[in-house]
């Protein structure tokens, strides 16, 4: 991986927001200076940024960092793969004290405007942690739903399963397929259920014409754009530090493979994310 970050892109012809990144996660070097990376998005159309935390340490930061940074909004939960973790390192009372503890701060401001990311995860947790992911899965969703947040859904190699429980558990009124992995398919499944579809760095990859097909079909109105960084750089920087500075890299892949004006896009995907996670900030 090179340490030389990508240069900034030219700026966007109409503010988006990056509504998922992780500020406070280095990748092999320090996190970035938050209010620098801040800046530098801002300076290339990107003047507002969802922070998510997800574990505990990571939900604490992005409460703190939305009520610092007037660009922030905050998104907090339990990882898939943390829940799991927690019950084997600390049993089932260790569990349900972070569960509680990540309610309370879901409640805590006005600024935290989503739950999540959660969901499930089959590529870093096997079978036997399936059960408490699932687990955790509804829980977010109920606090979602009772709390009025937007609920984010992390979902890696688990569609079907994901579409299950969302089934089980109700749909809450605003919720958002964070880094869609999908194929068209799967696109109109979460789209029938009400949901924004989240593209990141990855639909600019060369083996993601699947994901690319499910942009083009996607209704204007709900799409949304993200880095999740630090990760999941968009080419051709793949192997580079993310951060919320490249979003136009993937804003102009997104509007090119769509057929469509950059600006006209970049304003509906910011009037999306307004609507997803509410406005006022």
């Amino acid at each position: 991986m090179s340490d030389e970050r990508p240069p900034a892109p030219e700026p966007l012809p109409h503010p988006v927001v990056d509504n998922h990144c992780h500020l406070d996660i280095g990748r092999g070097e320090p996190a970035r200076d938050a209010g620098e990376a801040i800046a530098a998005a801002a300076a290339v159309g990107v003047p507002r940024i969802v922070q998510i935390g997800c574990d505990l340490p990571g939900a604490r930061w992005a409460l703190a960092a939305a009520a610092e940074h007037t660009a922030l909004v905050a998104g907090v939960a339990l990882h898939p793969n943390e829940a799991p973790r927690i019950l084997a390192d600390g049993g089932r009372a260790a569990l349900e004290a972070a569960w509680d503890e990540i309610e309370q701060l879901a409640g805590a401001h006005d600024k935290v405007r989503a739950v999540g990311e959660t969901g499930l995860d089959a590529f870093r947790t096997g079978e036997d942690g399936r059960a408490v992911q699932v687990e955790s899965f509804a829980r977010h969703i109920d606090i979602a739903k009772r709390l009025g947040k937007t609920l984010v859904i992390h979902d890696r190699d688990t569609h079907d399963e994901v579409l299950e429980v969302l089934d089980a558990e109700g749909v809450p009124e605003r919720w958002v397929m964070h880094c869609f992995s999908g194929d068209a398919d799967f696109a109109r499944a979460c789209l029938d259920r009400g949901a924004h579809l989240s593209f990141a760095g990855t639909v600019t990859f060369k083996n993601a014409e699947p994901l690319r097909e499910a942009l083009r079909i996607a209704p204007q109105d709900r799409l949304l754009v993200e880095t999740d960084a630090p990760y999941l750089t968009p080419a051709p920087y793949r192997g580079r530090t993310n951060a919320s500075y490249l979003v136009p890299v993937t804003m102009r892949l997104m509007a090119a493979e769509r057929g469509e004006d950059l600006g006209e896009l970049c304003a509906a995907v910011d009037a999306n994310t307004e609507r997803a996670f509410g406005g006022g900030w």
